[in-house]
């Protein structure tokens, strides 16, 4: 197997998904006692999250790249960031390593293509669901067309992962909206709803909905588990 790093913290409720998910992969893959060989470099969320709402990438890209360093030193043989947040500074991560970072927005560009996904509706913070550049980029990498973003919705699970679920606080208030949302979205003319923010799969049952649901913290983790086992 080889060495993946993970980069976490962002928050430590998806960073806890990420491990969960990519440990339970290998080891279905392999048997036995078998797990996946990980480096998480766990970051404090609530630096990031400062640097994120207030636009200071600077900030967040000199956390991230000393991280992805770290990792890089400490045995890692590719990276992941556990975020859909990070994404206007992947590219910059990336660069400051010699080591593969997979990227999450391709990946889930990848799936929606290959399942031939024409339509879609992103939903996440509003650094993620309003920003040109990841709606472009998942555009160019999926040949899907995107709903327009939705402002308000996007502020609002702004409000609910910075002040709830990226501190391990899940209410039914929370799930009750996010389900008469995807209701909402369902009525529109797309094929499926990408969650694009790796906390909502706290508040949304990805196999109970109308339209189906591409989970951007399974993809990526999915992801992981390929470089891991080199497939």
């Amino acid at each position: 197997m080889r060495k993946l790093g993970l980069i976490g913290g962002l928050s430590w409720t998806s960073t806890a998904r990420y491990y969960e998910l990519i440990n339970r992969a290998v080891q279905d893959r392999l048997g036995g006692l078998h797990s996946a060989t990980l480096i998480i470099e766990s970051l404090d969320f609530a630096e990031l999250a400062r640097s994120v709402t207030t636009n200071d990438w600077d900030s967040a890209l000199v956390q991230m790249t000393a991280a992805a360093r770290r990792l890089e030193a400490g045995g890692a043989e590719g990276l992941m960031i556990c975020a859909n947040s990070m994404h206007k500074i992947h590219r910059d991560v990336a660069a400051a390593v010699s080591i593969p970072v997979l990227p999450i927005v391709d990946e889930i560009g990848a799936r929606l293509k290959a399942d031939n996904v024409t339509s879609v509706a992103l939903v996440g913070t509003s650094n993620v669901m309003m920003d040109r550049h990841y709606r472009q980029q998942l555009v160019s990498t999926s040949g899907a067309t995107l709903l327009p973003g939705d402002e308000e919705l996007a502020a609002r699970i702004d409000r609910m992962v910075y002040e709830e679920l990226a501190a391990g606080k899940v209410t039914r208030e929370a799930e009750r909206y996010m389900k008469s949302e995807l209701t909402d979205i369902a009525k529109e003319d797309v094929q499926a709803v990408i969650l694009a923010c790796t906390e909502l799969e706290l508040v949304v049952n990805v196999d109970a909905n109308v339209l189906p649901i591409y989970d951007s913290t399974k993809i990526h983790a999915e992801a992981g588990v390929r470089f891991v086992l080199e497939d």
